[in-house]
C-alpha cells in the first residue's frame, strides 16, 4: 500500500471507526476501508473533497451504528391532524399577481439519475417516449413552459443527474435552448461500492469502471444541491421553495395548494416509504422495512415529491462479487421539520412509470394530454386504475410497442394478465377481468376491433 498522509479530521474519523468495529467479528477489517479509499482517491483523483467527506460520513454511520434505529413499539399510525385530506386545504390563490409572486419563488427539481435498463432502454430513463411521441423530459418542459407563460413567472427546471446520465442529458437539453424556462443540471455524488466480504471499496480491487460505483440515493439531493453551488445561486435569485419529484412520475406536477403529499398505498407500492408518527413527530419509514411485512397494514405511501436521510443498505452483485452500496432517501428529512403534515391526494398525483405495464396505462385512453399534463379520463367510473400484468415478452419497450398496433381501450378494465406470444390488433377494447395466455409455441393474435370482457383467452377459438 502506498504511503498516505491523512488530515487530522480524517485520522480522527478512522480512529473512531476502528474503535466502533473492533467488537464486530464479521467486519474486523472494516476500519481499513478508508485507508484503502484514501490511497485510491489520492492516486487517481476520482472524488472531489465534498464527495469524499460524504462517503466517509455515510460509512462511519453505517459501521458505528450511529444511524437511527426504530423501536417498533413506539410506531403509531398518523392521526388526522398529521395526514389531512387534499379537499381540506385552502384553495390556490385566484389573484394572478399573488400567484406569480408565489411561483417566482419556486424551483422544480427532477431526479434524473435513473437509466431505462429495466425496460430494455439505454440512456436516461427520462428520454423514453411515453405518449404522443413525447418523452418524460418533453412533458416536464412543456408543463413548466405552460406555467411560465400563463402567469408570466420564471420557474426554472433543475435536473439532478447521476454519473450514468450526465453526458447524455447534457446533449438532450440542448433541444430546449429556445424554451422560456431556464434549465440547469448538476450531478449527484458518486460513491464506491463496498465488497461484502472485507468492506474494501470495489474500485480499490481494480474495478474502476462504472460498475465499481453507485449514486447514493435521492437523499443525496440535499448535499449535492449545496455542493454544486446551485443552492446559493437559487437563494440569491429569491427562490424559497423546491418541488422535488422523480422524472418518471407523470402525476407529480406543481400544485399551489400542496407542499407535501401522500397517497393511499396499494399492493403495487411495496417499495414506497410509509409515514408514521414516532415520538411525537412525523417520520418516513422506507420500503425496505415495509417489504418485510413490518408495516403491511399501514395505509400511507410516501411520495417522491416529499423531502426522504435514513440509510438504505442495498446488496448487489458485480461480476460475481457481492457488493454493498449505501444510499440515503430524501423523505426521511421530514423529521427535521416542526409541525410537518402529509396531504392525502388522489392516486392521479402518483403516476410513476417503472415498467411497461405502467406505460400501457399512461398511453391508453385512461389518460389524456393537456399542456404536458397527463389527465385522467373522467369517463373512468372506478377511481382505481386497472391492475395490469404483462409477461416477459412485453418487458422491453421496443417489444412492448411492437406487440400493439394501437394501445387497447381500457376505460372499463379492472384487471389484465397477458402471458406468452400475444399480439394485439388495432382498436381492441378490454373490459372487466381479462386473462390472455398463449399456449407454448403458439402465436396468439387478438384481431382488430375485438371486444373482450370478463374472459380468459387461450386461443383464437376463445375470442
Amino acid at each position: 500500500m502506498a504511503t498516505v498522509t491523512l488530515s487530522p479530521a480524517e485520522a480522527e474519523k478512522i480512529s473512531t471507526l476502528q474503535s466502533a468495529v473492533a467488537s464486530l467479528p464479521q467486519i474486523r477489517q472494516a476500519s481499513l476501508i478508508l485507508l484503502h479509499f484514501f490511497c485510491f482517491v489520492r492516486k487517481n483523483c476520482v472524488l472531489i473533497e465534498n464527495e469524499k467527506s460524504g462517503f466517509i460520513n455515510l460509512v462511519a454511520r453505517y459501521l458505528s451504528g450511529e444511524a437511527q434505529h426504530i423501536e417498533w413499539s413506539k410506531i403509531q399510525t398518523p392521526t388526522d391532524e398529521v395526514v389531512v385530506p387534499y379537499d381540506s386545504l385552502a384553495p390556490a390563490p385566484e389573484d394572478a399577481v399573488e400567484t406569480k409572486k408565489l411561483l417566482d419563488k419556486l424551483v422544480v427539481l427532477k431526479l434524473n439519475g435513473g437509466l431505462g435498463t429495466t425496460m430494455g432502454c439505454t440512456g436516461p430513463k427520462s428520454v423514453i417516449e411515453v405518449r404522443n411521441g413525447l418523452t418524460f423530459l418533453d412533458l416536464i418542459v412543456i408543463q413548466i413552459e405552460s406555467l411560465n407563460a400563463k402567469y408570466g413567472c420564471n420557474v426554472p427546471l433543475l435536473l439532478m443527474n447521476s454519473f450514468n446520465t450526465h453526458d447524455d442529458t447534457q446533449k438532450i437539453v440542448e433541444k430546449y435552448a429556445n424554451s422560456n424556462i431556464d434549465i440547469h443540471t448538476f450531478n449527484q455524488s458518486r460513491y464506491p461500492r463496498l465488497v461484502v466480504d472485507d468492506f474494501i471499496p470495489l474500485p480499490c480491487k481494480g474495478n474502476t469502471g462504472k460498475d465499481g460505483w453507485n449514486p447514493p440515493g435521492h437523499g443525496d439531493v440535499f448535499p449535492s444541491l449545496k455542493n454544486s453551488g446551485k443552492l446559493d445561486a437559487l437563494l440569491s435569485k429569491g427562490k424559497e421553495y423546491v418541488f422535488i419529484a422523480n422524472s418518471d412520475n407523470l402525476g407529480a406536477v406543481v400544485d399551489l395548494s400542496i407542499l407535501i403529499v401522500v397517497t393511499p398505498k396499494t399492493l403495487a407500492d411495496v417499495k414506497g416509504g410509509t409515514l408514521i408518527s414516532y415520538e411525537g413527530k412525523v417520520q418516513d419509514i422506507l420500503g425496505e422495512l415495509t417489504r418485510k411485512g413490518l408495516l403491511a397494514k399501514d395505509p400511507w405511501l410516501w411520495n417522491e415529491e416529499l423531502l426522504e436521510i435514513a440509510q438504505v443498505p442495498d446488496e448487489n452483485e458485480v461480476d460475481g462479487v457481492k457488493v454493498l452500496q449505501l444510499e440515503t432517501a430524501a423523505g426521511a428529512a421530514i423529521r427535521f421539520f416542526d409541525n410537518a403534515i402529509g396531504i392525502n391526494v388522489h392516486r392521479s398525483r402518483f403516476l410513476p412509470v417503472k415498467a411497461t405495464s405502467d406505460l400501457l396505462l399512461v398511453q391508453s385512453d385512461l389518460y389524456t394530454l393537456n399542456d404536458g399534463f397527463v389527465i385522467r379520463n373522467p369517463a373512468r367510473a372506478n377511481p382505481a386504475n386497472p391492475s395490469i400484468e404483462l409477461g416477459p415478452e412485453f418487458k422491453k419497450v421496443a417489444n412492448f410497442l411492437s406487440r400493439f398496433k394501437t394501445i387497447p381501450s381500457i376505460i372499463e378494465l379492472d384487471h389484465l394478465k397477458v402471458t406468452g406470444d400475444v399480439w394485439f390488433g388495432a382498436g381492441v377494447t378490454l373490459k372487466g377481468k381479462v386473462v390472455i395466455a398463449a399456449k407454448p409455441g403458439v402465436k396468439l393474435e387478438i384481431p382488430d376491433g375485438a371486444v373482450i370482457e370478463n374472459k380468459e383467452i387461450n386461443g383464437p377459438e376463445d375470442i
